[in-house]
């Protein structure tokens, strides 16, 4: 009697809670409610972000980030413009602008009847559009190529129709009608890839559908005993977020473009998040995936910590790029929500102090949720980004200026910022923080705050707006990545941006190049970088080709430095083309094989990750 109450003791273990810790019965997991929607979230269609959002000039001249989203939102930003001015070596006019043509003309849709009356059979109604607009948006990501086209040119293809299935039969059922009609497919979460994922191949001579996810959206259950939650491919970031966190959890994958991405597309590319550190890239994440196919469905039966049991399929799935087929829903590890988050941040003197900082706090401890280093040119912009001071705040920044620059004798032209994000207990970050300081201390590092830390991370956001707004003014910029071990990262970042200022003097274009550098992800072996890129553009015949160009040399110096293709964006089109120099032949026929042998009629044709073969296409300019 005594063994069995014991062992009664031990299976009716609890939590804190009271819930019971072990057990099998289904009903214990949460099914929340549908996503939440919020009045005013509409996408703006022909720049990055929500509609009431982004920057603009007022009447005294001085940039404004529009709207009441982010902390940055209704500042003015007096500094901005003249140093834009100064970088860029151009004293452009405010005035003279670059009006955009948004929309462009969109070409006539092409129909597949017999497709199309079974889709309608299909779908619920309203499900179904052929409009313009519709068609338009879903026709392109946000590299700068495709958002220049859609205001200052046109997409040469466009998808003929946009689907909205809003059960899984529905997706497997579209995907069999498409076999049958020989049918395109390109699957469309967010729109927020910079690759050219979803971008319609202009010689693609079948009817094209886009299969948008946004009415697959929900979390389907939350099991707080065993930590994962299931999740719906077409559910948006910050949507996860705020309902995990109703019921105390948290997904900790936060890429830059949380507010609008799914995770759908995040698997699809597999994607990293600023919170790595602690909760794990995309493939740490999820523990299972389904897919519709061609073929069928990919799944399995039960979810499992770990498994060893022959080649994983599921992992062809991570980094697909739509080309095998439509991700459905995933299961992904949850984590309570931290009981503690706290930002910081440091200055260092220079670049490589800060480089050994990153590097020597990987090696030593256990780092915070997210670490971020910048170099000074984009430590200069961020200093731009704030309003005037006036009063005792005039008082202050002079009083740390002051200290910085002559106390500390560090010069303004050559030191950097480091911005840090905590999460966890208190003890660890507590933990985390003396390991911070310590090692900071080392290489010269000053304390700057931890209002300056919470700021830059929400600069991440309000910043992401700043691009379409130089465009209107003649200039053009793009961020791009890669990861690289940690004895290439500095003279990698060193070589890309000697490069491109070398090529763009030679071919006299106007002013000087923008080109800076921020460290985002650190590895126990290496480290994810992040490049800026922009210059003015006025008075070129052909500057989409000039950025093209230019681009192109970037990354052919990034491979010629020992970086990565990718670290975390992706493929897609875009960078297909530089597949054959990082994989051998080999490598790139059984990806082919495998191709032919999930979708052999081609079914899902975007066209990602298949290099091209004609030297005159527009990305090998």
């Amino acid at each position: 009697m005594m063994a069995q109450n014991n062992l009664n003791r031990v299976t009716r273990a609890e939590l804190p809670d009271g819930a019971a810790l072990v057990s099998d019965d289904v009903r214990e997991r949460i099914i929340p409610g549908a996503p939440p929607c919020h009045d005013g979230d509409e996408e703006s269609p022909d720049v990055w972000g929500f509609r009431d959002s982004g920057f603009t000039t007022g009447p005294n001249g001085q940039v404004m980030l529009a709207g009441s989203r982010y902390a940055l939102s209704g500042t003015e930003l007096p500094d901005l413009l003249p140093w834009v001015r100064g970088v860029l070596g151009v004293d452009f006019d405010l005035e003279d602008t670059h009006d955009s043509a948004y929309p462009p003309e969109v070409p006539p849709p092409l129909e597949n009847g017999a497709f199309l009356e079974e889709a309608r059979s299909i779908l619920h109604q309203g499900a179904l559009s052929a409009d313009d607009e519709t068609r338009l948006r879903h026709g392109h990501g946000h590299t700068l190529d495709e958002m220049y086209a859609i205001k200052y040119g046109m997409l040469e293809r466009v998808p003929d129709l946009v689907v909205y299935p809003s059960e899984e039969s529905q997706v497997v059922a579209l995907i069999a009608a498409a076999v049958r009609h020989d049918v395109c497919l390109v699957p469309f979460g967010g729109g927020t890839n910079v690759t050219e994922s979803v971008r319609c191949p202009t010689a693609e001579q079948r009817m094209i559908v886009s299969m948008d996810m946004s009415r697959l959206n929900r979390i389907l259950w939350i099991d707080p005993t065993n930590l994962m939650a299931c999740i719906q491919a077409g559910a948006v970031g910050r949507h996860i977020e705020e309902q995990l966190a109703e019921h105390g959890f948290t997904l900790g994958h936060e890429p830059d473009s949380i507010e609008f991405s799914t995770l759908g597309g995040w698997i699809a590319t597999h994607a990293s998040g600023m919170k790595k550190n602690r909760y794990g890239n995309i493939e740490d994440i999820v523990l299972d995936v389904h897919m519709a196919t061609a073929h069928g469905e990919l799944s399995r039966s039960a979810v499992a910590p770990r498994e060893s049991v022959g080649l994983d399929v599921r992992r062809w799935v991570f980094g697909s790029e739509g080309n095998f087929g439509i991700i459905t829903h995933a299961v992904v590890k949850i984590f309570p929500l931290p009981e503690v988050q706290r930002y910081d941040s440091l200055l260092f003197p220079d670049f490589a102090q800060g480089v050994s900082f990153m590097y020597d706090l990987m090696r030593e401890t256990n780092p915070p949720a997210s670490v971020r280093l910048a170099d000074n040119l984009q430590f200069q912009l961020s200093q731009t980004l704030k309003a005037k001071a006036q009063g005792l705040k005039a008082l202050k920044r002079q009083a740390e200026k002051f200290v910085v620059i002559k106390l500390r004798s560090f010069k303004p032209e050559r030191m950097v910022a480091c911005t840090l994000l905590y999460e966890g207990s208190r003890s660890d970050v507590a933990g985390q923080e003396a390991a911070v300081q310590r090692i900071a201390r080392r290489y010269g590092g000053l304390r700057a705050g931890a209002e300056n830390g919470r700021r830059g991370y929400q600069l991440t956001f309000g910043i992401a707006y700043i691009r379409d707004f130089m465009m209107l003014h003649y200039i053009l910029g793009e961020s791009f990545e890669t990861s690289v071990p940690w004895s290439q990262a500095l003279s990698l970042c060193d070589n890309v941006k000697r490069r491109i200022e070398q090529e763009y003097a030679s071919r006299g274009l106007p002013g000087k190049p923008f080109i800076s550098a921020r460290m985002t992800q650190v590895y126990q072996t290496g480290v994810c970088i992040y490049f800026y890129f922009a210059f003015y553009h006025k008075g070129l015949e052909n500057p989409r080709q000039v950025f093209a160009e230019l681009e192109h040399i970037a990354r052919d110096e990034i491979l010629r430095s020992g970086g990565s293709l990718s670290h975390h964006h992706g493929i897609g089109k875009h960078r297909r083309n530089f597949l054959p120099q990082i994989m051998s032949a080999t490598a790139l026929e059984w990806s082919a094989e495998v191709k032919r042998a999930i979708d052999p009629s081609n079914v899902f044709g975007a066209g990602n990750q298949k290099p091209e073969t004609d030297s005159s296409v527009r990305s090998q300019v």
